[in-house]
């Protein structure tokens, strides 16, 4: 047995010099793909070219884009509304279903249908007496309902008066209820418009930080894009609101970085992008008019940003 093996295995010199030739020329090709970074150099790379063309292609893109809506333009302080009638991520809140407009229902996620619908009901002389009336509502689900009912805070009626009542007087102490003085938006303070009928703490410092997003108001009618402000309750505040201060804070768009412009509740980061990129291909702009020629600018944001720009 042992003389078969070595007779298979018996090799002469020369048949042995070529096996280790081959096994060495073997590792040495299984060992060369690590010593290729040592001898081959790579050149460096100038990405200059392939970043403008990027930068191009956002500006491109910006350019052929629709701006969104009116309301989009207010950022985490508005709610959004899609072409339903809807908004997009309802907003929770107490109401009154007997006084609730129809903006507060899209608000809450109803369809605009149906809001109508609660109006003409509302309209006619109807009335909801108690939360639960809520599912007797034509075209509203078991499902919005359940979910709506927790919120539902329905006012009570004045009691008529007897003949122990003297109804001057209870009117004179309604007045005095609600008699508050006007305020000036872009001057009050939290405590200020906490004394606004429906203005709580959390809804003043809402107010109050959005008027520091805008830069200040230039119009009473801001007030009502405050995040999460029913309309209604604006409607009420509103009479006592007045407009002395006109300073506002403006951002010079031939100095403003795309961050310091898109910061502003107006102004979303394609459009901010866009003034910048214009400003660095044609120079700095000579007059807020240039911002037109920009196709992503409608003249609904213009007019609505136009008071917070300036080119000096």
């Amino acid at each position: 047995m042992w003389s078969l093996l070595t007779g298979y295995f018996n090799f002469s010199k020369k048949e042995r010099i070529g096996i280790f030739t081959i096994v060495a020329l073997i590792f040495i090709f299984i060992a060369l793909p690590f010593f290729f970074k040592y001898f081959i150099k790579k050149e460096p790379s100038d990405s200059t070219e392939f970043q403008k063309e990027i930068a191009q292609l956002r500006i491109d893109s910006s350019m052929k884009k629709i701006f969104r809506t009116e309301d989009d333009y207010y950022g985490d302080y508005t709610v959004s509304y899609n072409k339903s009638g809807s908004n997009n991520q309802p907003i929770l809140f107490s109401f009154d279903p007997n006084s609730a407009s129809e903006k507060d229902w899209i608000k809450l996620g109803i369809k605009a249908r149906t809001a109508k619908t609660i109006q003409k009901y509302i309209s006619k002389g109807g009335k909801f007496y108690k939360p639960e009336d809520l599912k007797k509502i034509w075209g509203l689900s078991d499902k919005d309902a359940a979910r709506l009912i927790p919120f539902v805070v329905i006012k009570k009626e004045s009691k008529e008066f007897t003949h122990f009542e003297n109804p001057i007087k209870e009117n004179a102490k309604e007045t005095n209820k609600y008699r508050v003085d006007k305020i000036d938006i872009n001057a009050a303070d939290t405590s200020a418009f906490i004394s606004l009928p429906g203005i709580g703490n959390k809804l003043s410092k809402r107010i109050i930080a959005f008027r520091e997003k805008l830069g200040g108001f230039y119009s009473i009618e801001q007030v009502g894009e405050t995040y999460l402000l029913p309309d209604s309750t604006f409607q009420k505040i509103k009479k006592y609101l007045i407009l002395e201060n006109k300073s506002i804070k403006k951002i010079n768009i031939n100095l403003a970085s795309v961050d310091e412009m898109k910061s502003h509740p107006y102004i979303r980061y394609n459009i901010a992008n866009a003034i910048f990129q214009y400003r660095q291909q044609h120079g700095n702009y000579n007059s807020l008019e240039e911002l037109k020629k920009i196709m992503s600018i409608n003249d609904d944001f213009y007019n609505k940003a136009f008071p917070y720009l300036s080119i000096d």
